[in-house]
């Protein structure tokens, strides 16, 4: 008996599943992007928070402060619609390349590293589809609302430099521990850090 279609029919069925959820994220309207980024940020610090529960005592001595540039987050600057739309996309792009780099053995963590690899894969997806809607639109009314509210000269905003310089810091940690497993310990507690504060810049989004 062939049972070739019925295996043909189980491997292409999630697949098109996934197609079909992908396909409907970036069909989302931009206006409703900080429920997604909400969505896949706050599963993403779920799934690291699942990976560290078991946090080896072996690995405090190998800790390490990777500086993350809190200044971006800050509510204090007058943070622009796409100033906030750009650093969620460095971030995105930045935390997957450094998750593409993982050699996790237990079948667990590998099975939620490709969950938040999945979820970063869309929102980079959907940030770059809003990215490019404004791309060439000029904010001169948003400008314009941010200066009332802002009197004085504009406080000197992060540049996404400084989002790479912090995830180059943990680049550069992993390759000096050769990818240990204390390494990938503690990058996933650091990066888990970063989601969540990043998770407060979403507020500023629905904001007009």
């Amino acid at each position: 008996m062939n049972t070739q279609p019925d295996v043909i029919r189980k491997c292409v069925w999630p697949a098109c599943l996934m197609g079909l959820f992908i396909t409907g994220t970036l069909s989302l309207g931009c206006d409703l992007l900080h429920i997604h980024l909400r969505r896949v940020t706050w599963q993403n610090v779920k799934l690291l928070t699942n990976m560290s529960k078991s946090f080896p005592l072996e690995c405090l001595r190998e800790n390490k402060a990777f500086q993350l540039p809190r200044e971006v987050l800050a509510y204090s600057q007058p943070l622009l619609h796409r100033d906030i739309k750009g650093a969620f996309y460095e971030m995105s792009m930045l935390a997957f390349n450094i998750f593409a780099q993982s050699t996790f053995q237990s079948t667990r963590e590998e099975k939620h590293l490709e969950q938040i690899q999945t979820g970063l894969d869309q929102q980079l997806q959907y940030l770059e589809q809003c990215l490019k809607e404004e791309k060439g639109k000029k904010d001169k009314e948003e400008m314009e609302e941010d200066e009332k509210r802002h009197s004085g000269a504009r406080t000197p905003q992060p540049s996404n430099l400084d989002l790479r310089r912090y995830f180059h810091r943990i680049s550069s940690f992993l390759k000096d521990k050769q990818y240990s497993h204390c390494a990938w310990k503690i990058v996933q507690v650091e990066i888990r850090r970063c989601f969540y504060y990043f998770q407060t810049l979403i507020e500023l989004l629905r904001r007009k």
